[in-house]
């Protein structure tokens, strides 16, 4: 075992390439709710909350990519790279759509072409399918050591997962009337759909009689955990992080489907009573 605990917590580094790109998407959201704002005169002012919502998106992908678990990920820990992972699709994607205001998004797809482009990526159904599918298949064994061994490849999974967890999330807490949330009853089901869609990549790792990864099972040992338990413990990570926030927002989607449903029964009512 590698006792490198603590300077493991030290190494806050990431790829050149991955740095540069989270760096542009700050940069260029700045432009937009500022001078680029002010310019066009998309809109009178910018919502403090939202600049910070998008802000902490960002702050996750800096911590998902150029963090210690970053460091760990790519050297050590299975469970390591699986909490990146959950960072790059279940962390800052909501955040990210939620800081962005919709003046910002109607220019883009105001061309014909782009508005029909935006509808079928943020089509639910597809949504859901394209993510689930993309995150089963980067974590078969033959794709995921390719991306672990190749930074080319590791860039576009992480890349492919970021933009596909996009589209997942966009139904779900979508600010754009042109691409709208999805109504509450509809929210509760396909939540209920994510809570269960990896259960057969949570299966594979938390049941194998052995490590499924190669390169994890001959890493270096920083702690005492064996690479079959470091996996179990990854899955777990995928598993409980996924669900209970799945979980969570469900009953949060119930809870306004109730109170909207009762606001709706109280107007017929008070509707009916008038003279």
């Amino acid at each position: 075992m590698v006792d490198g605990t603590e300077s493991l917590l030290a190494q806050w580094q990431g790829h050149p390439d991955a740095l540069i790109a989270i760096i542009v998407l700050q940069v260029a959201y700045l432009l937009g709710v500022g001078p680029l704002r002010e310019r066009y005169r998309l809109a009178d002012r910018v919502d403090p909350g939202q600049m910070l919502l998008f802000s902490t998106g960002v702050a996750v992908l800096l911590v998902a990519v150029a963090s210690p678990i970053h460091t760990a990920s790519e050297k050590y820990l299975f469970s390591a790279h699986m909490t990146q992972h959950v960072l790059l699709t279940l962390a800052a994607p909501p955040l990210l759509i939620l800081g962005t205001p919709d003046w910002l998004i109607r220019p883009l797809i105001r061309p014909a072409w782009a508005y029909r482009l935006a509808r079928i990526l943020t089509q639910p159904i597809l949504a859901f399918v394209v993510f689930n599918l993309m995150f089963s298949l980067w974590h078969a064994p033959a794709l995921y050591e390719s991306a672990i061994n190749l930074h080319a490849v590791h860039l576009i999974e992480h890349a492919l997962m970021t933009g596909t967890a996009t589209m997942m999330w966009w139904p779900l807490v979508s600010r754009v009337p042109e691409l709208p949330r999805m109504p509450y009853p509809a929210q509760m089901i396909y939540l209920f759909g994510l809570t269960i869609a990896q259960i057969i990549v949570f299966g594979g790792l938390a049941f194998s009689a052995e490590p499924m990864y190669e390169f994890y099972e001959n890493a270096p040992r920083i702690w005492n955990v064996t690479p079959l338990e470091d996996q179990q413990i990854g899955a777990v990570i995928m598993k409980v992080g996924g669900g209970l926030l799945f979980l969570c927002l469900l009953i949060v989607a119930f809870y306004k489907w109730s109170q909207e449903e009762a606001r709706q029964n109280q107007s017929t009512r008070n509707t009916r009573q008038r003279p």
